[in-house]
């Protein structure tokens, strides 16, 4: 009999947060014994970490999982669990629509996956998609020894803004914040096994309220405590809510250098017409006055947001708005998508549901000009010295590649080079996607 260790396959759908799940779930699993492969043909198990955030989200795991049945019948020991949002939706439906799945976890639950694979061995087909009780956090084993310089580390979950066209609220549960000190714990341990730079998770991160010395505390003085960590270099949030930018955190972009002067935005529309729709509740007028804000306290701010076109009822006129709030603030990137329906939200009940034809041309308009804006951000690096945590060797000998402060992928050719070294690069080119960079000093 041999002795290899179980194999453990997860495809991850959508947002961060479903990445930094997926971790913890394969240092959940890890723990008994099972170690990642790239390749389902050769796992012992396979773990889909779902998002239900898009249009057929749900299909698309259907289409995901059929695709797994000829390994299914060579393998017929092989277990395959669906996980994250899609399954915290629809769990009992996936087990009734695929007998080949075995167990079915939500994003709540993760922590219980163990446990859940020890049923499958005893012939039963558990699902666990209640919200618990218990700190899931608290119940993972310890992070390993990192093999990269970054890091994601949620330290808030769950929405209560319910918004007319989102699944979150139903999905991931209300808001909650972990306690100030399990934040700083987890980052000393991260900062202790290798990282460098840590990417606060949460669906709406800049409403943290974790419990801390004196009462709660926000997210600025959350940064400001992460900040005094020896060895951590860089800080970075997302995702945030207009109406959660707290002046404590605008005090910190300005006061703190560790906190990157990189900021994701969303903002959504740009119509007031469309944003009370979207129950959004902020006006155009309040985010513009926002990004002035942001603005003058950090001068050099990268800005990016995430857009919707064809919300229910967007006229021209609602998409020009749109247009020329993006032109007022310039963007260095966007994420933009046209509206789709989610069961069980407001939106999708609308009668008056935009033509698909007339959203994509608003779309390809849209993210012409996003384009637009994110290349002059690019060209307008050329010259300037930036900061540069490199992560990897490149596509070309001697090349070594790494995020600016602004989260730009950078390049340069350059010798003894390693992941986690931060230096100084000056820009000498823009291309579509990345600058390249010399060498000015570590």
């Amino acid at each position: 009999m041999s002795d290899a260790p179980k194999k453990l396959h997860i495809k991850t759908y959508g947002c961060q947060m479903n990445v930094y799940d997926s971790e913890r779930m394969a240092e959940a699993m890890g723990a008994k014994g099972y170690v990642l492969t790239d390749n389902p043909a050769e796992a012992d198990m396979v773990l889909l970490n779902t998002c239900h955030i898009r249009e057929k989200a749900a299909e698309k795991v259907y289409s995901d999982l059929g695709r797994l049945k000829p390994f299914k019948d060579e393998k017929p020991d092989l277990k395959i669990g669906v996980a994250g949002c899609v399954a915290q939706a629809e769990g009992a439906e996936i087990m009734r629509r695929m007998p080949l799945v075995d167990l079915v976890v939500g994003s709540q639950n993760y922590h219980r996956l163990p446990e859940m694979v020890e049923a499958t061995d005893r012939g039963e087909r558990p699902v666990d998609t209640e919200f618990p009780t218990e700190d899931k956090f608290d119940l993972l084993p310890q992070r390993p020894l990192s093999a990269r310089p970054t890091a994601f580390l949620t330290v808030q979950e769950g929405c209560d803004k319910f918004c007319a066209f989102c699944v979150v609220p139903y999905t991931r549960g209300a808001e909650i914040s972990r306690p100030v000190s399990k934040v700083l714990t987890e980052a000393q341990k991260l900062v202790d096994r290798g990282v460098r730079e840590i990417t606060l998770l949460g669906q709406n991160v800049n409403g943290y309220h974790g419990a801390g010395e004196g009462g709660d505390w926000g997210l600025g003085r959350l940064v400001r405590a992460l900040a005094k960590i020896d060895g951590l270099e860089r800080i970075r949030y997302t995702t945030s809510h207009p109406n959660d930018m707290a002046e404590d955190l605008l005090e910190a972009h300005a006061e703190e250098p560790k906190l990157m002067p990189y900021l994701h935005l969303p903002v959504q529309s740009g119509s007031d017409r469309i944003l009370k729709a979207m129950n959004r509740k902020h006006t155009v007028e309040a985010y513009l006055r926002l990004v002035e804000r942001i603005r003058a306290a950090r001068p050099d701010m990268v800005l990016s947001s995430d857009f919707i076109v064809g919300f229910p009822g967007e006229t021209d006129q609602d998409f020009e708005d749109t247009m020329a709030l993006i032109r007022a603030v310039n963007y260095g990137a966007a994420f933009s998508f046209k509206y789709s329906a989610r069961p069980g939200t407001p939106a999708a009940d609308r009668s008056d549901q935009v033509a698909a034809e007339v959203a994509d041309a608003r779309l390809q308009a849209l993210q012409a000009l996003i384009t637009e804006q994110q290349r002059a951000t690019q060209a307008g690096m050329v010259g300037r010295e930036v900061g540069v945590l490199f992560e990897k060797p490149g596509r070309l000998p001697g090349q070594w590649v790494g995020k600016s402060d602004y989260l730009q992928a950078v390049h340069v050719a350059a010798e003894g080079l390693a992941p986690g070294v931060l230096a100084r690069v000056r820009i000498t080119a823009s291309g579509p996607n990345s600058l390249a960079g010399e060498l000015i000093g570590a």
